[in-house]
């Protein structure tokens, strides 16, 4: 437990930690500004061209904010030691090493925990509040009906918070870290829409953009992504984009030296 409170009180004690938290949460603020651009371009549409009128969930799109910005918090967590010198005395604190990556681990988990179901429920709410009944109803469906999808959604991001971690501690490199997270969340599906079939089915399926919509057997068809995977089986990717790079970083910590 006092591992775990050191390294609460290391992230809690940096401004970069509430700067990536405020822009974690700025997803619903760009949710709210995309609405009401889409209700406005709704009302201002003919008559007849409102019943073929279709939007993205927005809470989809805007959650690449906090799942970037957690992941930049993990990777932040393990490389800023390595950059001050600093693990040095946490690994002399913590000599079984293990302990103090599990409560990095822990610590920035939690953060995800909680920023991505803020972000995501947050960024559905307003999106529902100023559309109302547009677009076919689309955001008229209960919030019971939506809360699975919203809930894998919001998982996403402490998986991403995870990912940085162990990330961090591989690469030992805040640019090499944030850079794979970038490209995972932008360059890739990018790369996914112009790879011939099967693979661009195929790679689609397993991006972490896809998981949410196949653990709730929704599919992916208005997107790049694929849909090949069953929940149970994209509940399991979703859980190895997280405890594989954790579990290389813990191999590896044991055996480099600090």
């Amino acid at each position: 437990m006092s591992v775990f409170t050191a390294e609460w009180l290391k992230v809690r004690s940096v401004r970069s930690t509430y700067l990536i938290i405020g822009l974690s949460l700025s997803a619903i603020l760009l949710g709210l500004g995309l609405a009401v651009m889409a209700a406005g371009m709704y009302d201002s549409a003919p008559p007849d061209k409102r019943p073929s009128a279709r939007i993205a969930d927005l809470e989809e799109v805007v959650v690449i904010v906090p799942q970037l910005c957690t992941g930049i918090l993990g990777a932040l967590a393990i490389t800023s030691e390595y950059v001050t010198g600093l693990i040095r005395m946490s690994l002399t604190v913590v000599p079984r090493r293990w302990p103090l990556l599990a409560a990095k681990a822990a610590v920035v988990g939690t953060l995800g925990a909680v920023v991505g179901p803020a972000a995501v429920f947050g960024t559905y709410l307003v999106s529902r509040w100023v559309l109302g009944g547009r677009f076919s109803g689309a955001y008229a469906t209960s919030l019971l009906d939506k809360l699975p999808l919203l809930t894998a959604t919001s998982l996403t991001v402490p998986a991403f918070a995870l990912l940085g971690l162990g990330l961090g501690v591989i690469l030992r490199s805040a640019a090499g870290a944030i850079t794979v997270i970038v490209g995972l969340v932008y360059v890739v599906p990018i790369i996914i829409g112009n790879i011939p079939e099967p693979w661009s089915e195929r790679v689609g399926s397993i991006m972490i953009g896809a998981l949410p919509r196949q653990i709730t057997g929704d599919g992916n068809a208005s997107s790049v992504y694929g849909s090949l995977l069953s929940p149970a089986a994209s509940a399991a990717v979703l859980i190895a984009y997280a405890a594989l790079p954790l579990l290389a970083a813990t191999w590896l910590l044991r055996r480099r030296d600090a």
